[in-house]
């Protein structure tokens, strides 16, 4: 079979795309031929040829707008190529996707991701409908990345029938013990608890600062990530007297990244909207065996990610306190944590493995072929 993964863009700047590109590189590495055609963040029209079973097409955007790269030439390029597909694998939320695939005149098989439902530009929504609609109606199946997410969707209820879920898979990253040791030597003896991505209203990290109020000094927190509220964020660390118990370091670069979770105690997710559906970085986290504190958001698959109790601790979002006293209860006895982070890396090892979730994935494709 051959497959396209639509949508997104290249570079790999978030969540969806990671995904995509993931498993554009798990198929093709099972010699089973599939491309990724996306929008170019920078420049102009590029193809990259992966390997011998993949390669990325990359369309000129023009602009970003409420976070949708527009980008014409998907159009054009998918309505010239579409027929050598036997399935396209579009990934939701991206309306220039779903545009793409709907002037490209393709008759095959369709695969609709849905990672998230669109929850933060409602008046945008109300254009985008209809094409939504289209889109739910058009998909032989609809992949979820948690059975929470997919049950919850107000968008998703009338089609339960052709869903399936497919949970977000990853190989562990690779360690590096000098620079793991490295950042483990400038913060000494404290507890690091480290925390990743887009200074955003939904990732909630006002609240994890605010934590910071109830820790001792023998904790650190460690916010790694870029985005338009740092200035608030660091506004926020001022008032609150903080500068010593957290950082912001910015943007964390892909070779350090690994050396921070291993070198970290224990990962908080504190988002606060159904906005993050799953989370991919805590099972980056479980992964490297670090328990995780993340929140109970209604309809979202994050506490599911986090098996309660297990790979850490899930409490109410916008609660401080409750995550303050989770971190502590996580990090205060010696058994407790190891229980905690044996049960981290259990949990990823028997539900998020990439192979897993190739696996599942190309079960579903087989399924509709």
């Amino acid at each position: 079979m051959k497959i396209l993964q639509l949508g997104k863009f290249y570079p790999i700047l978030g969540g969806v795309e990671k995904v995509m590109y993931d498993l554009m590189c798990g198929l093709s590495e099972r010699k089973i031929d599939c491309d990724m055609l996306c929008a170019a963040v920078e420049g102009n029209d590029f193809t990259k040829e992966v390997n011998a079973h993949a390669r990325i097409v990359g369309c000129r955007t023009l602009r970003k707008i409420a976070g949708t790269m527009i980008s014409p030439k998907m159009i054009s390029v998918l309505r010239k190529r579409c027929s050598e597909y036997d399935l396209i694998h579009v990934h939701h939320p991206d309306p220039m996707a779903a545009l793409a695939l709907l002037l490209s005149g393709y008759k095959g098989n369709v695969v609709l991701h849905w990672h998230s439902d669109i929850v933060k530009q409602r008046i945008l929504l109300n254009f985008y409908l209809p094409l939504q609609q289209w889109l739910i109606n058009r998909a032989d199946s609809i992949v979820g990345t948690s059975p929470v997410y997919l049950e919850s969707s107000p968008y998703l209820k009338k089609v339960q029938y052709k869903t399936v879920c497919i949970p977000v898979g990853i190989e562990r990253m690779a360690s590096d013990a000098k620079k793991t040791q490295e950042i483990r030597k400038r913060f000494g003896d404290r507890k690091i608890i480290f925390s990743l991505g887009r200074m955003v209203e939904y990732k909630g990290f006002q609240y994890l600062i605010e934590a910071a109020q109830y820790l001792n000094d023998d904790y650190v927190v460690v916010i790694g990530g870029k985005g338009e509220l740092r200035k608030k964020l660091e506004d926020l660390i001022l008032a609150l007297n903080l500068q010593n118990r957290v950082l912001l370091p910015g943007r964390i670069d892909d070779e350090y990244l690994p050396a921070y979770y291993e070198a970290s105690t224990l990962f908080c997710l504190p988002s606060i909207m159904k906005t993050e559906a799953f989370a991919i970085v805590q099972i980056e986290a479980m992964s490297f065996g670090k328990p995780v504190v993340a929140t109970t958001i209604a309809g979202s698959g994050v506490p599911w990610v986090n098996s309660h109790g297990k790979s850490g601790l899930n409490v109410p979002p916008r609660d401080s306190r409750r995550l303050a006293d989770a971190i502590m209860k996580i990090c205060q006895k010696k058994e407790d944590y190891t229980m905690f982070s044996e049960g981290a890396l259990a949990n990823y090892s028997e539900r998020f493995t990439q192979k897993l979730m190739i696996e599942k994935c190309i079960n579903n494709y087989t399924k509709l072929l």
